[in-house]
């Protein structure tokens, strides 16, 4: 009789497959995100993905950055991280220590969602924004609640 399998992924490259997963869902010509938060007994909270709210077309939306407010997709786009909170059907209090794994490191008010709905650690894949104003004072508001953050990386890089 065989004993049990070895070779089983581990519960990091899970949720990040499936926070790449929710990010093949978003419209976003440029940059797709996604999230998954699971709870401290590695169960699935909720997903979500850069995207429109529920009330707009994405279909008539805007994609393109401009200069022009009115026509910018930044000021319309929910972030993937505030998604799957909004997304969560529990109690807030479920999301006490959980982790939310990211495909992009959340920027700064994404980040005080995080701290606010009670995420104890983020795990993001890519951080192309790690010099930016934003991502500096996304580290200082996670670091001022205590909020662990660490970036992997999945084997064969062929995701990333």
């Amino acid at each position: 009789m065989p004993g049990k399998r070895s070779d089983v992924i581990s519960w990091d490259e899970f949720f990040m497959r499936v926070a790449i997963a929710a990010s093949l869902r978003s419209k976003d010509p440029n940059t797709q995100v996604g999230a998954c938060i699971a709870d401290i007994h590695q169960r699935i909270l909720s997903v979500g993905y850069n995207g429109t709210p529920a009330g707009i077309t994405d279909d008539e939306f805007p994609w393109e950055s401009s200069e022009d407010p009115l026509h910018d997709k930044h000021n319309y786009v929910i972030h993937a991280e505030a998604n799957a909170i909004l997304n969560y059907r529990g109690s807030l209090k479920d999301m006490h220590r959980a982790t939310v794994y990211v495909t992009l490191f959340p920027c700064q008010e994404c980040s005080k969602m995080l701290v606010q709905a009670g995420i104890g650690e983020v795990v993001y894949l890519d951080d192309k924004y790690h010099g930016s104003l934003g991502a500096m004072i996304s580290r200082t508001v996670l670091d001022s609640c205590g909020v662990c953050y660490r970036q992997v990386m999945l084997p064969g890089d062929a995701l990333n």
